[in-house]
């Protein structure tokens, strides 16, 4: 019997072995890893088509779309640069996942958000930047990657910048991860492989480049360069993770022209950001390490706090809560620590299990941090690091926060709409937004909520 039962199995083994490698070589069946790393989710690999896509309509587009000079950009749109640039840069004006233009549709229909536009995308994990009714990105088109530029009201491209690069990782999947970053005209984008220009906003033509990793004699990391550019008065902030001294590096932003390197640590994976604390403006950096506080103005370090992930692996933004306090947060068992600076240092206030973010950012609202601790959306008073409750799987998505309430990208490409409460969690809609695994950062900007993965950009009404 036992001998039967075990035939059995081996030949459902081998028949499921047998249309898996069919489905494989016929039908371009693939796996993929989900946000836990041992999970394999399949899908079908339609990449040849999506490019050949891809690449007709952008000599369409291109051929359609307006030629236009940076001066007349700036002439059209002559307002404050909070309002021409709604989201400048990653996670939004200060890097805080806050969308504060206006109100948000907290009634959706069944059927979810009206749609405005969808279009397909080349490949990689960078969100999305939105300025001068303008948004650009970064995508793998198949050798190469392209910094572009679309037309917000349209979703039309309007310019690709491509340049030879190929950055592959079978885990966590292909392609750029920094999303590029805008600034009086320019945007600068960074590649996985360490490639950094700076390109005009209006025509995507090269101001200047560099390639961060090479010069600052830099290897680079296991998943590649995912620290999005950070803008400081008139430099560029990079994280290319270079030893004697080169592991976070300031550049002229108009010429690339270094003008100070800090710190010989190796990177991690987590942006820079720029916050008054204890008195002193600062850049908050998150090496593999530790965090730390620099002078904008020559990267000199204002203090230290150790913070050390299983691999290395720092990926999630501070989250600055006043004007001492940030809280840190990461993945793999690690957990949260709220951190008090002062003239003389850093120290640890409390350490808590509730808010473990692996590569996902949280959100701080009336005195709670929301986030997804390890793929489960969770609260967490800000105060105590006490959990104030969790549920809701939404896996390795993405949050932001919209006066009260949480725009949820799930990781398969939902969005959901949940009270920003520290009572319960409370959903209030949820629809199926783009498809694919999704681990990029969506944005909001003048009332349109836009979401893109590895294949597909789509663009919602989300303003009253």
């Amino acid at each position: 019997m036992v001998r039967k039962i075990l035939l059995s199995i081996l030949g459902v083994v081998a028949l499921a072995a047998a249309c898996i490698g069919v489905g494989m070589a016929f039908f371009g069946l693939r796996f993929q890893m989900d946000g836990t790393g041992m999970r394999p989710v399949p899908y079908v690999d339609r990449t040849e088509q999506r490019m050949a896509e891809i690449e007709k309509r952008s000599v369409e587009e291109h051929k359609a779309a307006p030629v236009v000079e940076a001066a007349a950009v700036e002439k059209a749109t002559p307002v404050a640069p909070d309002m021409s640039a709604p989201w400048p840069a990653f996670y939004g004006l200060t890097r805080n996942g806050e969308y504060r233009q206006g109100a948000i549709l907290t009634e959706w229909p069944a059927k979810g958000l009206a749609e405005l536009w969808r279009r397909p995308v080349g490949g990689g994990y960078a969100s999305v930047t939105v300025a001068q009714a303008r948004i650009y990105t970064i995508e793998q088109r198949r050798d190469e990657e392209v910094a572009a530029a679309y037309d917000f009201a349209t979703g039309r491209e309007l310019w690709g910048s491509r340049w030879k690069a190929f950055f592959q990782e079978s885990m966590g999947g292909d392609g750029p991860r920094a999303t590029p970053t805008w600034d009086e005209g320019r945007v600068y984008a960074l590649g996985a492989s360490g490639e950094f220009r700076c390109l005009d906003a209006a025509t995507g033509k090269i101001i200047w480049r560099k390639n961060i990793l090479d010069d600052n004699g830099a290897q680079n990391l296991q998943w590649g360069m995912a620290a999005s550019p950070l803008i400081v008065d008139n430099l560029v902030i990079v994280m290319p993770g270079g030893r004697a001294g080169k592991c976070v590096v300031a550049y002229d932003k108009k010429t690339g022209e270094r003008v100070w390197s800090a710190l010989d640590d190796q990177s991690a994976y987590t942006a820079p950001l720029i916050a008054t604390l204890a008195g002193q403006r600062q850049i908050i950096a998150v090496t593999a390490t530790r965090a730390v506080g620099l002078t904008a103005e020559e990267g000199k370090l204002l203090w230290e706090f150790p913070w050390r992930t299983e691999y290395d692996i720092n990926a999630a933004l501070p989250i600055v809560v006043n004007d001492r306090q940030i809280i840190l947060t990461a993945g793999y068992g690690h957990g949260a620590a709220l951190i008090e600076t002062s003239g003389s240092g850093a120290q640890q206030v409390w350490q808590s299990q509730a808010m473990k973010c692996k590569f996902n950012n949280a959100v701080l609202h009336k005195g709670v941090v929301y986030g997804l601790d390890e793929g489960i959306l969770a609260a967490m008073d800000a105060g105590t690091g006490q959990r104030k409750w969790k549920g809701g799987r939404y896996g390795y998505g993405q949050v932001l926060l919209a006066g009260d309430h949480l725009i949820v990208l799930t990781e398969t490409g939902e969005v959901a709409l949940v009270k920003a409460a520290p009572e319960r969690l409370e959903e209030v809609a949820k629809f199926q937004a783009i498809e694919g695994k999704t681990w990029n950062v969506p944005a909001i900007a003048d009332g349109k909520l836009i979401v893109r993965n590895t294949t597909e950009m789509a663009c919602y009404r989300i303003g009253r």
